[in-house]
């Protein structure tokens, strides 16, 4: 590597300083600013469910339809 007092050690430096600075700052701007973060959240739907279905029958509603069944085809 070369020392640090040429060009190429200042653009290396220049260029770790930009590396570190970008995520530090924009997690402090998420961070103190809530409403730019609840606009960015509104804008983005990672997860997009689909729409609820009919619920299955309750244990009670089983058993009331196996009677119904074993009532109507009785063996």
């Amino acid at each position: 590597m070369s020392s640090l007092g040429t060009s190429k050690g200042i653009l290396e430096i220049a260029k770790f300083a930009l590396y570190v600075s970008v995520p530090i700052t924009l997690m402090y701007s998420f961070a103190h600013n809530s409403e730019f973060l609840q606009k960015v959240v509104r804008n983005r739907s990672y997860v997009v469910y689909p729409p609820e279905g009919p619920r299955p029958p309750s244990p009670e509603e089983l058993r009331e339809m196996a009677r119904e069944m074993r009532k109507n085809n009785p063996r």
